[in-house]
């Protein structure tokens, strides 16, 4: 609709936002569209705090379906990354209705949850991609910004059937109701401050699931930085990527542009 200025809900599934991020945020918009730019609207639920996550789990919850069922919200953008998710994906999404239905979710790391349930229920038009928080990394004015730009860019839902997670999520949302079909997709994983035998562990519980195996392919994003694993464990993460591959029967299909740092693309879940 000409006029219409694209109005944006941050929500914090996870942890507690740092209160710095949305002046960051705000500025990076002000300079970047000027009066063109898109309505962020932090929820004020990212600023709570209960123990290790950003409210009560019902406190946290109750904030994404508020947004996600607001015909005036346009897109739903997770604070960050952390813990919590898992724990109140699967009613919130049960709770969604029609408003919830063609809006853009991004995020990624811990939100990969909610993303995963979202396409196993068919609701919006989950990707993977940079969250405000990560305007406190270094360079993180480009990630926040590039996803700023596909917000902005409303591209059209993606014919690529590529999905992108961190690789424990993925791997503990395996056989859980949030598993989406993974028939014919391509699968990107990364990983962050893990020892290679987590790295080897994730993976042998990933590539060993039946559904996962009907994947087209596997792809490896960044799975840096790794912890130290004593004794070194031998193998790097395209070696451990490969075995589990060649085990399994999953092609390997080579890099992918994902990880926990400033060069984060967005992936749309296609």
């Amino acid at each position: 609709m000409m006029g219409h200025r694209k109005r944006i809900a941050v929500v914090g599934p996870s942890n507690t936002l740092p209160l710095d991020v949305p002046s960051r945020v705000l500025a990076l918009v002000a300079e970047r569209y000027g009066d063109e730019g898109p309505e962020i609207v932090f929820h004020p639920q990212c600023f709570l705090a209960a123990g290790h996550f950003a409210g009560p789990d019902r406190a946290r919850e109750d904030a994404l379906v508020e947004a996600a069922n607001d015909p005036k919200v346009d897109a739903i953008w997770f604070a960050r990354g952390g813990y919590g998710a898992d724990r109140i994906a699967e009613n919130a999404i049960s709770r969604m209705g029609e408003a919830a239905r063609g809006k853009p979710f991004l995020g990624y790391s811990d939100a990969g949850f909610i993303l995963a349930g979202l396409l196993a229920d068919g609701i919006g038009r989950p990707a993977h991609g940079p969250m405000p928080a990560d305007i406190n990394r270094v360079g993180g004015a480009a990630a926040v910004a590039r996803a700023l730009d596909w917000f902005m860019a409303d591209s059209p839902p993606s014919s690529e059937r590529t999905i992108a997670f961190n690789m424990i999520v993925f791997s503990q949302l395996l056989g859980t109701a949030l598993q989406p079909d993974l028939t014919g997709r391509v699968l990107m994983l990364e990983e962050v401050d893990e020892p290679m035998y987590a790295i080897d562990r994730s993976l042998f519980h990933i590539t060993a699931n039946p559904q996962v195996r009907l994947c087209a392919g596997l792809m490896l994003g960044r799975c840096a930085p790794i912890t130290p694993n004593i004794p070194d464990f031998g193998m790097d993460e395209v070696a451990v990527v490969r075995h589990w591959c060649d085990v399994s029967g999953i092609p390997y299909l080579g890099r992918a542009d994902i990880g926990h740092d400033a060069e984060n693309k967005v992936v749309p879940f296609g």
